[in-house]
């Protein structure tokens, strides 16, 4: 009787993983700062880590993060074969203020918008900043919510770890 509450504990486990964890980019179309489509998926074959890193211009921590991470980022494409893309996910309220603050703050990532949360739904998340890492095979494999200071380390590590540096 054990052995069979354990084997349907795991296989539950194992449905509910299966069902709701996200393994690859969803089918979903975003928007340059220009107002072009841009369909996030061509982001899983184009050869290299991608960080996908959601924020939004209210969000300090969202903030401090793209700081952070703007000190090492071109040591990280380099070293790495890598780039990151930050998503806004700002309204159309607030998604005024993206491009003047991406300026002021000179980061060098591509960024894009995510006004309507479609691509936040898809990806099944709730709160910024949230990153997440894709491999070059497009497969999702790590994901951090939240940003305390040294959470670039971390993700740093993992980008060694994909690249055996």
């Amino acid at each position: 009787m054990k052995n069979l509450q354990l084997l349907l504990v795991v296989l539950f486990l194992g449905i509910t993983t299966f069902s709701f964890g996200q393994s690859k980019l969803p089918d979903v179309t975003v928007k340059t700062l220009e107002g072009k489509a841009k369909k996030i998926q061509s982001y899983s074959t184009n050869g290299k880590i991608t960080v996908l890193s959601f924020w939004a211009t209210w969000c300090s921590p969202c903030k401090r993060e793209l700081d952070a991470i703007s000190d090492m980022y071109e040591d990280w494409q380099e070293d790495y074969n890598m780039e990151l893309i930050a998503i806004s996910i700002d309204n159309s309220r607030t998604f005024t203020r993206v491009k003047g603050m991406v300026e002021a703050k000179g980061w060098d990532y591509e960024v894009l918008s995510d006004i309507k949360q479609s691509l936040q739904q898809a990806m099944n998340f709730q709160d910024v900043p949230y990153t997440f890492i894709i491999d070059t095979n497009g497969k999702i494999v790590y994901s951090h919510s939240g940003y305390s200071p040294g959470d670039e380390d971390e993700l740093e590590d993992k980008l060694k770890e994909l690249t055996g540096k």
